[in-house]
């Protein structure tokens, strides 16, 4: 069945912390390490419990799971757009967890991308102006950390719905599956050959001299380098998730792209035989026919590939357990991975700011004495929160070194 990437754009209620403890910063270290690190949080459990409490911390665990939930399974990432915020770039949902950082952004969807040229023309002009803040931006300390997790063997994948890049960048040995694509490459609609992004918007600029002057004054301004919407607002455009740069009653449909190369070279052929032919005008703007250039991303309405979406559920069925680090789930596409991991038992975290879609039945059967090995929820910004989880977890390291057998490193640990 096809996997379609559709918005959630109700408002989300807020969130339910857990442990209540991981309402402060240091709580919330503290739950995450805990959760991350399940082995030591699993004994610090035990303390707990041989000071008066007798419940486990999962209720609803299996048997199964809790075997199979020993060390040997690692820590699968689910991340959204909130943990490349600090990176520069735009967030679909403000803290609060509603749609109002932009009310009025409606992103483009699949369909009309694929059926109206005019609707190209916009969406061409305005990636062309963001292009350049997210070619330069980079990954922040909460991608490092990532990395730094994988190396420390507690993460063994990522699934992003990011399409920055940022994760295989900042973590090339750490696996990501980017389930709605990526930014840096094109595809053609009808040879299915990419190409690289950043040479598609040198041959944006020969063909749109006006917009490329244009574009050129905004950087030389600086009018592109406040992260402040407001003062975006104020000088006269607004910035919008995966690179969209919205001037108001700008010449859009004045805007040209070029068309696929292959195609032109190489006609694809239809179904009975035809070649379809991609036609152009003197300068190598696409006119009409085939050799339509999209980017590598799924677009919203769009269905994921069977491949992708094939080897996201594997890393759920694979995973010991599941956090999800900036994302509201707002995505069917990513909501859905959260739900086949709680129907198969395995612990769920959420590294969030604001609600998340369904959040409330994920951390079901959750017992009162869960200190973050069963279940975290903490609402907390990624890019500060996870590089102290990290320290942490390198001091528990430390610890179960020099212990020898671990032993001693429970109470020590316990501080945390």
């Amino acid at each position: 069945m096809p996997l379609m990437r559709i918005p959630y754009t109700a408002p989300l209620p807020p969130p339910t912390i857990i442990p209540p403890s991981a309402r402060t910063t240091s709580g919330a270290v503290s739950a995450l390490t805990d959760f991350l690190d399940h082995e030591f949080g699993q004994r610090r459990a035990a303390l707990t419990r041989s000071a008066g409490h007798s419940q486990p911390q999962y209720q609803s665990q299996s048997p199964s799971r809790q075997n199979d939930d020993d060390g040997v399974k690692k820590t699968l990432l689910l991340t959204g757009a909130g943990i490349s915020v600090a990176s520069g770039l735009a967030d679909y949902r403000g803290v609060n967890g509603t749609y109002t950082l932009n009310k009025t952004y409606r992103p483009i969807y699949y369909h009309e991308f694929v059926k109206s040229h005019e609707a190209r023309k916009r969406y061409w002009a305005r990636s062309f102006l963001g292009w350049t803040n997210l070619e330069r931006a980079r990954p922040n300390r909460a991608h490092e950390a990532v990395g730094r997790l994988g190396e420390l063997g507690r993460v063994g994948r990522v699934v992003t719905q990011n399409v920055d890049s940022f994760h295989p960048i900042a973590h090339p040995s750490l696996p990501t599956i980017e389930l709605h694509g990526y930014l840096r490459s094109l595809v053609c609609l009808s040879c299915r050959t990419e190409y690289p992004r950043s040479t598609f918007q040198q041959q944006l600029a020969q063909l749109n001299p006006a917009w490329s002057d244009f574009l050129q004054e905004m950087l030389r301004t600086g009018a592109l380098d406040t992260e402040n919407p407001d003062e975006r607002r104020r000088k006269g455009y607004r910035t919008n998730p995966d690179g969209d740069v919205d001037i108001p009653d700008a010449p859009y449909s004045t805007f040209r792209y070029p068309a696929c190369p292959t195609c032109l070279a190489s006609p694809p052929l239809a179904p009975d035989g035809t070649k379809l032919d991609a036609e152009i005008d003197d300068d190598g703007a696409w006119r009409r026919g085939s050799g339509i250039l999209k980017p590598a991303v799924i677009m919203f309405g769009e269905s994921i590939s069977a491949a992708v979406k094939t080897a996201a559920e594997e890393a759920v069925d694979e995973a010991g357990r599941v956090l999800v680090i900036g994302s509201s789930l707002a995505t069917y596409s990513a909501w859905r991975l959260v739900k086949r991991a709680k129907e198969r038992g395995l612990p769920i975290g959420i590294l969030n700011m604001g609600g998340v879609r369904g959040e409330e039945g994920f951390f079901e059967g959750v017992a009162p004495e869960n200190t973050g090995v069963a279940a975290v929820r903490c609402s907390e910004v990624a890019e500060k929160v996870l590089p102290v989880v990290v320290g942490a977890i390198e001091e528990l390291e430390g610890l179960k070194r020099g212990s020898g057998s671990g032993g001693g490193g429970v109470a020590a640990s316990g501080t945390l």
